[in-house]
């Protein structure tokens, strides 16, 4: 088919979390392959402490997209996460996780990236620890992504800056606003940007949108 389903995602983006209960079912109804990309959009500038006012403000959305998707925010998440004011909203430790199985298993980052959510949104783990973020790779079996991401070399650093900076170039092109973000890349590498709101709120549309769009 030479098409793919381009992935602009934050691992702390709430509504990409949710966005992950339809993605497999899209995926084998459509063929397409999937290419994941993170845009860094919680990270580095865009990290920020968790305090009162904005803990309530992720509960309210994380709510919404539960109510939506059937994706479980439990109240470990919210007891141990959003109330933690030691824990920032951050998400560059996740994104170099990725990286890191990028590098060593690519075929394995929507996994490695639905156990993160998984850890974040259902076990209230704090996911902006290195510690944490290996373990959930190792219990993966991503043996060589853990080890990379225990002790982060200039190579998974830079090829982390590289993925990121794509990812906001990409955004950028395609006119996308925020993550999620889905692009369908065509064999001659002509890019369609999709309606993600669809992927939440009628699947099935979506796939008709991408079987449109994947004809001969």
């Amino acid at each position: 088919m030479n098409k793919t389903l381009v992935y602009l995602y934050d691992p702390l983006c709430g509504w990409c979390y949710g966005a992950g209960g339809p993605l497999p079912q899209v995926l084998e109804s459509t063929g397409l392959a999937l290419r994941l990309i993170p845009t860094g959009l919680f990270s580095g500038s865009g990290a920020r402490a968790m305090d009162d006012d904005f803990a309530a403000y992720a509960w309210s959305n994380d709510q919404r997209i539960e109510r939506l998707t059937g994706q479980v925010f439990s109240e470990r998440y919210r007891d141990q996460v959003l109330a933690d004011r030691l824990q920032a909203f951050d998400s560059g430790p996740s994104t170099l996780a990725l990286s890191a199985v990028n590098m060593t298993s690519p075929e394995h980052e929507f996994e490695a990236l639905k156990a993160i959510q998984a850890a974040r949104y259902v076990d209230g783990l704090d996911v902006t620890r290195l510690e944490t973020l290996t373990a959930v790779l190792a219990n993966l079996g991503l043996n060589a992504a853990a080890e990379r991401l225990a002790r982060p070399d200039s190579a998974l650093l830079q090829a982390n800056d590289d993925r990121v900076g794509q990812g906001r170039t990409l955004l950028g092109r395609v006119g996308g606003r925020g993550v999620p973000t889905f692009v369908l890349q065509q064999a001659d590498d002509a890019l369609q940007l999709l309606p993600a709101s669809a992927i939440f709120s009628d699947p099935q549309a979506f796939i008709r949108e991408l079987n449109v769009g994947v004809r001969p």
